[in-house]
Order: C-alpha cells, then structure tokens, then sequence
C-alpha cells in the first residue's frame, strides 16, 4: 500500500468506530438511562445533547468513513481490498442516511417542544423516544458491520 492510501484506510477504520462506537453507546446506555428518567429530566437532557452533538469534532468523526473511506476506494480501485471499502462504505452511508432522515427530524420535533414541566413532558417523550432508539440501533448495528467488513478485509489481504 502507499502511504496516502494508508492512511486513508485507517482514518476510515478509526472514524467508522468511532462512529459505531457512539452509537452503540446511545444504545446501550444514554438511552436506557434517559429512559429511566422522568420525563421533563429525559427531554432536556435530550435537547441539550443534541446542541453538544452538533460541532466540527463530532461531524469530522460521523462523516470520516464517507470523506476518507471515499477516497480510499479509489487509491484501492485495483485492490480486493476496494469491495470490503466500498461495502464499508455503503453501510456507513445507511447510518448518515438514517441519522438525516429519521434521527434528526425526531431530535428537531423534541427541540421544538421546548422546556416543558412534568406531566407536559410525557407525550413529547413518548412520541419520541420508541422511534429515535429503533433507529438508532439499526444505524449502530450498520455502522459496526461497516466496521466489521472492512477489518475482514484488511485481514485477508494481509495489510
């Protein structure tokens, strides 16, 4: 391999666990935390990670796998190694996907609601957190076999 690409191939790996990696936390943790939580307490712990989830570090990290494991399919294009990256690649595209098409409009319905007292936290709650915490798994459960495929191949080519 060539130093470039490389490096393309490990800031894709680093990036997709990382990514898989926080996910699953929301899932195995955050969540069910939340969830044990009274209502008012869970919504304003929700909107104020969504506020901390949105910064550069964050966004580098959940978009890597696409910008570097992009660029690492073509330096590979000759490769067995290019198909695992390529399906990497596609099944961290599923959890951009998912996270824009589902997670995010149901964190933007949540923020939308405001602060908002005990007994007006539970439909808000309700109506959110059944839906985010499916979604979420099915994107952690794609962002880990993304991971997953790409170290088999980097295994089997012997890199």
């Amino acid at each position: 391999m060539s130093a470039l690409r490389d490096v393309l191939v490990v800031l894709t790996v680093v990036t997709s666990a990382l990514t898989a990696g926080l996910l699953s936390a929301f899932a195995y943790a955050i969540m069910p935390g939340l969830q044990r939580t009274a209502a008012p307490a869970a919504v304003a712990a929700m909107q104020r990670i969504n506020v901390a989830i949105v910064n550069p570090l964050f966004a580098l990290i959940f978009l890597g796998p696409l910008v570097f494991g992009g660029l690492a399919v073509l330096l590979c294009w000759g490769d067995p190694l290019r198909w695992y990256l390529v399906v990497g690649l596609a099944l961290a595209s599923m959890s951009v996907a998912i996270t824009l098409g589902f997670n995010v409009p149901l964190n933007n319905r949540l923020d939308a609601v405001g602060r908002v007292e005990a007994d007006a936290a539970t439909a808000p709650w309700a109506d959110f957190v059944g839906p985010w915490v499916r979604w979420n798994v099915i994107r952690a459960v794609a962002s880990t076999a993304g991971v997953a495929v790409i170290v088999v191949g980097l295994v089997g080519a012997g890199s």
